[in-house]
């Protein structure tokens, strides 16, 4: 499937005036002959570099693929969906609303087939089920809730089967906005593409596939957004394009690739479809209304109207069709436009279009022309598979195909830690252009750290130190898990774009949790330093260079497990606001149980449950343990005892006498030097003494880890892309 910017601009009549045909040749001659595979993924890369060689020798109409082409077929597609209504209750029978439950059919005995080296369009207006229609082909609707069946060349296709052989090109654009195209397919290429394959053969497929594609002039240019200029929405839904078919899928499937663009961007587009068609692919979109032009590009079309189907030929059979119909097409009207504003005009009627639906019926039963059916093709699909691959058609990199098709098709182009790799790589990339989101996090602890630095500067050891130090490490700690909050949005703004590479198998979901969590390792470890040495020495804290590196690593697990509780939550919410909500109202719930504000033994004990699951109790615990575990530390001497009373207003004369009547009384001597408080009297009173410091760490980490899994899982369930 290889074609240059120079053929495509031949073969489009808008750019520029053409002599020659009429206007019913050219439509003719748009239409490329149906016995002509052009070269597949595998002979364009053979060809890469050798201008003398041409990858259309030896491949015409005696291609043993073509004997028995790809033949998708679809027969009585029924899918419906219960919908509630609340419908009024008369007054008279007590009067307000009642929930009801009706069922909704969104297909109604859809049945058809599609052919390799054709462009099927599904149209229709709003409502009439395009998109659910691609979707049941795609197997986009979960098992059990979807009638009918789907084969390729008369074999049920497995789900595993069609993610490796198939892509699906959803409507909207998600791509990486700060990427550019040449990076976006590169990364497509490195995901999709065997592991057998150079490196150099990936560039040059990228390099091939933006030519074909039209996209050389933008090659260097990022996606972009709102806030970035970037390529025009045609070279957008392009690269979208591109992104799905770098791999040559025998199947490709579009919903709507055309929809926001101009006339002349969604012509480039289809005429990029025709063409991947040639190369033998079987080509299935939803379209909802194309112009003139792209109707020549069109070889099948399936018109529905609330789920059924009105229509389901070639486009030049319309006319013959509304003529039995008893409703001929006005000579000068477009088809298109015809067809759907006759069916829209049914639906408002009483009748509706159940006369057409019978009539198209009665129509595919009777039509004369010759139809080749699956039962008559030569090859199985397993020998269809075998040929197309040997053909070099790169679908999923088999060289033995057996029996049993799903377990000799790898489900995944590479192993995992090349897809960690990958996915590190583009995540590296991306954060490196938006250096806003990290300088912001970086700014926020480096603000906060200063104001802690200067508030609690150079703590005594005295009562009121005691009472400081505890005051700064819980509010040191909380600061760790409310700066990681950012990581909401990060995830959020990838979500679909990670349903979509991983619904077509393009990498495991392993594979993108593992290679987020390295990733956010590096920056967690300088912000942990940044924050450290900016408190340690400037608050006064105890334990020299090991309890820096302890506070260090405390810092480092606060944040760790922090932003895998944050990335968990994203993988649970979908909208970035309630993210933001639950984060801030379940780490207000730690802090309250971490045992800053309530020890753990005034807890009661109904709450206790909540006070172990608390993530801030660990890290807090455990810089405490650091700062107060030295037993030669004293932290109250004396008169000190009357700090933090109301006696600590009086004279020292009169606290001397007061601790000489104290030492007296309890038959022990108390002077002005003598130590009444350690730092395990501290950590006693505190309640911290139940786990250790060591053990705090690790439990710390460990809940890190856990959350990972579980964000693993949560993307396990919630992204099966799928109806219900």
């Amino acid at each position: 499937m290889s074609f240059d910017t120079m053929s495509l601009a031949s073969d489009l009549p808008f750019l520029g005036p053409r002599s020659g045909p009429s206007s019913m040749e050219l439509k003719q001659l748009s239409r490329r002959p149906k016995h002509h595979i052009s070269p597949t993924l595998g002979e364009l890369l053979q060809f890469v570099g050798d201008a003398n060689s041409s990858p259309n020798a030896g491949h015409g109409v005696s291609d043993p693929l073509h004997a028995s082409p790809f033949v998708l077929s679809f027969n009585s597609l029924t899918y419906s969906v219960k919908v509630s209504r609340k419908t009024a209750v008369p007054s008279s029978l007590g009067g307000g609303k009642v929930e009801m439950s009706n069922t909704k059919v969104l297909l109604d005995d859809i049945s058809g087939e599609a052919r390799e080296g054709e462009i099927m369009a599904v149209l229709g207006a709003s409502g009439s089920g395009k998109s659910t229609l691609i979707d049941a082909l795609a197997n986009r609707i979960a098992r059990g809730s979807l009638k009918g069946t789907v084969t390729l060349n008369g074999d049920i296709l497995e789900s595993k089967l069609l993610k490796v052989i198939s892509a699906y090109v959803m409507q909207d654009d998600l791509l990486f906005p700060m990427l550019t195209v040449e990076e976006t397919l590169m990364f497509s290429a490195e995901f999709r593409l065997p592991r057998t394959l150079s490196k150099s053969k990936k560039k040059a497929r990228v390099q091939a596939l933006i030519d074909q594609l039209g996209l050389r002039n933008a090659a260097k240019t990022i996606i972009g957004d709102e806030g970035h200029r970037g390529v025009s929405g045609g070279e957008r839904r392009r690269v979208s394009i591109g992104t799905d078919i770098i791999h040559d899928p025998i199947v490709l499937f579009l919903d709507e690739p055309t929809s926001g663009l101009d006339s002349t961007s969604a012509y480039m587009v289809v005429k990029v479809l025709q063409r991947i068609a040639q190369s033998g692919s079987i080509v299935i979109m939803s379209i909802h209304q194309p112009s003139y032009r792209l109707m020549g590009l069109l070889d099948k079309l399936i018109f529905l109207s609330r789920g059924q189907m009105v229509f389901s030929d070639t486009p030049s059979k319309l006319p013959d069709f509304f003529a039995e119909f008893g409703n001929p097409i006005p000579e000068n009207d477009d088809r298109t436009e015809f067809t759907l504003d006759f069916i829209r005009e049914l639906e408002m009627s009483d009748s509706g279009t159940k006369q057409l639906v019978d009539f198209n019926k009665s129509w595919q039963r009777n039509k004369s022309q010759d139809r080749r059916s699956v039962a008559e093709a030569k090859l199985s699909l397993k020998d269809a598979i075998s040929a197309s691959i040997s053909r070099g058609k790169l679908v999923s990199g088999a060289t033995n195909i057996d029996s049993n098709l799903s377990s000799s098709v790898p489900t995944f182009a590479n192993s995992f830690w090349v897809e960690v790799l990958v996915i590190a790589k583009r995540s590296m990339l991306n954060s490196w252009r938006s250096p806003e989101l990290y300088a912001i996090r970086l700014g926020a602890i480096i603000v906060t750290g200063t104001i802690l630095a200067t508030m609690f500067r150079k703590l005594d050891n005295s009562p009121r130190g005691i009472q400081e130090r505890i005051g700064f490490f819980a509010f040191a700690m909380s600061t760790m898990f409310y700066t990681c909050a950012e990581a909401i949005p990060v995830f959020l703004q990838e979500r679909y774009i990670f349903m979509r590479e991983t619904a077509y198998n393009a990498y495991r979901r392993s594979s993108y949790v593992v290679s987020h969590s390295i990733m956010a390792i590096p920056s967690l470890i300088f912000l942990s330093f940044v924050f450290a040495c900016i408190t340690f020495w400037a608050v006064g804290l105890a334990g020299g260079t090991m309890g820096f590196f302890t506070f260090l690593l405390f810092i480092f697990a606060s944040f760790w497990v922090g932003s895998s509780f944050v990335t968990f939550l994203s993988g649970v919410v979908t909208h970035v606001m309630l993210g933001y909500t639950v984060v801030v109202a379940v780490l207000a719930y730690f802090l309250l149980f971490s045992g800053f504000f309530i020890s753990r033994d005034r807890i009661p004990a109904y709450w206790l449950w909540f006070h172990y699951l608390s993530l801030v109790k660990y890290p807090y615990q455990g810089v405490l343990q650091n700062e107060f575990d030295d037993p030669m530390e004293c932290f109250v001497r004396g008169t000190q005892i009357f700090d933090n009373s109301p006696l600590g207003a009086i004279p020292d004369t009169m606290k001397l006498k007061l601790l000489k009547s104290m030492s007296q009384a309890l038959g022990v001597p108390l002077t002005s030097s003598t130590c009444l408080t350690t730092g395990a009297d501290i950590l006693k009173r505190q309640g911290v003494t139940d786990i250790s410091k060591w053990g705090c760490f690790w439990i710390t980490i460990a809940l890190g880890f856990l959350f990972r899994i579980l964000f693993y899982f949560a993307l396990l369930v919630g992204s099966k892309n799928k109806r219900r």
